[in-house]
């Protein structure tokens, strides 16, 4: 099983990161090949919307004009059998790197081919607040509604609040191990 978890925290000893190495650490103790990259240390551009009508070569050739990390990382995600998304929260919702990366995954899922590549691949979302903690749920309904729009088979979403991340930090470890199970829709 290969499971590529992508975070879009800078802070390698944050919530996030905490809540990502338990999967990491799950996924690994199961048998799993597990990689983690963090999109704050890519270079990603916000999308130029090329044309006109807003569009480019996202729509009409599934990928993204941008010479930067965008193509490369996405290669990896549909060449991964499952992917993690994490987000720390910010104004009860998605990190600004997880965000454009994102931003811009639902532009090439607009292209019937790169759909295809896209739809049915599973993906789990993890979204951990500090503060409060009241934007987590809001957070993963942000998340949800793009990789779902994309076409990605959501398998699960998991709102973390500073207050609970002790007691969710052994359920994520074992959402690492159960991914070794390479979970898809029915």
């Amino acid at each position: 099983m290969n499971i590529l978890i992508v975070s879009g925290s800078r802070n390698p000893e944050g919530h996030t990161a905490r809540a990502v190495n338990a999967v990491l650490e799950g996924g690994k103790a199961a048998g799993s090949d597990v990689e983690l990259v963090f999109l704050p240390e890519l270079n990603l551009e916000r999308c130029r919307q090329c044309d006109q009508n807003g569009w480019g070569i996202c729509k009409s050739k599934g990928r993204c004009v941008a010479e930067d990390d965008f193509n490369p990382l996405l290669e990896k995600i549909l060449n991964s059998d499952v992917s993690v998304f994490a987000s720390p929260v910010y104004f009860s919702d998605l990190s600004e790197s997880l965000f454009t990366f994102l931003s811009k995954i639902q532009r090439i899922s607009i292209n019937p081919e790169a759909k295809k590549r896209i739809e049915n691949k599973p993906v789990v979302g993890i979204c951990c607040a500090g503060g409060s903690g009241n934007g987590a749920p809001d957070c993963c309904a942000s998340l949800y509604k793009i990789l779902f729009r994309t076409g990605f088979d959501v398998v699960d979403m998991v709102p973390v609040r500073r207050q609970n991340l002790e007691a969710k930090l052994p359920a994520l470890n074992l959402m690492g191990k159960w991914l070794e199970t390479k979970p898809t829709s029915a």
